[in-house]
């Protein structure tokens, strides 16, 4: 099973955004790929706070960095569906 988690804070607007494609991408995967999916606010940890405050929303797959700020459901989808690297160069 894939660990999917969305970093995040209340009241960020791209929070909300990556939050909805995540929720899609999710839903609309096949049914043989399982994902769970957490949610943590840097709000309520200070090492997420510390680590991650100025690039909230961040993806992170099995604990690896897939992206932040924004959210590409395309590469999202690719990323949940095969082996690939899931580290952003960016």
């Amino acid at each position: 099973m894939t660990t999917l988690t969305l970093i995040s804070k209340p009241d960020c607007h791209l929070c909300d955004v990556a939050r909805e494609i995540v929720d899609t991408v999710v839903a609309d995967l096949p049914g043989d790929i399982e994902v769970e999916v957490a949610e943590r606010s840097i709000l309520d940890d200070p090492s997420l706070f510390e680590q991650w405050w100025e690039k909230i929303p961040v993806v992170l797959i099995d604990d690896r960095l897939h992206a932040h700020w924004r959210v590409s459901a395309d590469r999202l989808r690719a990323a949940l569906t095969e082996e690939t690297p899931t580290e952003e160069s960016a």
